[in-house]
């Protein structure tokens, strides 16, 4: 089936409506095939020219919800990363949670001290005695890319932390990674200048097949954003409280208790999280 009509991206950007991404995007949460076909035959019937992406997206979420909450919370990945923000801090706490699940020890807000100056590193993580060295880049405006000023300048801490890490003895472990993730993308300058100084670049896609989209799938470390259920004061309280990541619930029930939710919706959110941290 092929469709002629003119959509309008989040930046303002024409382009021609692909069903391809539509379905692929909704075989990413997991629905099956035939819901997948049924939904998108019905978003197609109601397109028009120029409908904004957002548009489409929100149909598709609808319909998607009906079918299963759990799957809609999956579809819904990216925007609830947007959804951590405004400060970027959440994010951190994430980035670090998912680490954590990884393998990792990690440490969030770490002053280390360089050869020349002290930095604030967003997160430090440890493992096998191999110490990595984060910096976070969170931004709410989807169409924001990280360009070659990012990994030039967390480059030079970087070495600067280095240099006088792995010759103070009171270090236990070897400092041998500099990362920088953010929840959006790179220019290719910055990939090319990251791979050149073996900076490790982890953005929403990238590196391919081992992106942020795909580690989070992998490992259903989905953030707490994700819900269809919670309210948005909901999750904004679990944020306070350092609960990032979905899979921290299952285990702290007793925070929906302090919001005072019912058993019932207690058992309903749950479930959806269940479902979503282990299908």
């Amino acid at each position: 089936m092929e469709t002629t009509v003119d959509v309008i991206k989040s930046s303002g950007e024409k382009v021609k409506f692909s069903i391809d991404k539509l379905r692929k995007s909704l075989l990413r949460s997991g629905a099956k095939q035939a819901t997948v076909d049924e939904i998108v035959d019905i978003v197609i019937n109601e397109l028009y020219d120029n409908i904004s992406t957002k548009e489409i997206y929100n149909r598709a979420f609808a319909l998607l919800r009906k079918e299963k909450s759990y799957l809609a919370s999956k579809y819904k990945l990216k925007r609830a990363i947007y959804e951590l923000g405004p400060t970027g801090f959440p994010f951190e706490r994430f980035i670090s949670a998912v680490l954590t699940y990884s393998g990792y020890k990690t440490e969030v807000d770490k002053v280390l001290q360089g050869s020349c100056i002290s930095h604030e590193v967003d997160v430090v993580a440890t493992k096998n005695n191999s110490t990595t060295i984060i910096e976070c880049k969170f931004h709410s405006e989807k169409t924001f890319k990280c360009n070659v000023k990012v990994p030039l300048y967390i480059n030079s801490r970087y070495n600067d932390i280095k240099a006088h890490w792995n010759k103070n003895l009171k270090n236990t472990s070897v400092l041998t990674e500099g990362w920088v993730v953010t929840n959006t993308r790179f220019t290719e300058d910055a990939l090319k200048y990251g791979t050149c100084v073996n900076l490790y670049l982890l953005s929403w896609d990238h590196p391919v097949n081992n992106g942020l989209k795909d580690r989070i799938d992998r490992l259903g470390l989905y953030p707490i954003t994700v819900s269809t259920l919670l309210t948005q004061r909901e999750k904004q309280f679990l944020l306070s409280r350092d609960v990032v990541l979905c899979r921290q619930l299952v285990g702290d029930a007793f925070y929906l208790d302090h919001l005072g939710i019912s058993e019932k919706r207690k058992e309903k959110i749950l479930n959806e999280i269940n479902m979503l941290c282990h299908h």
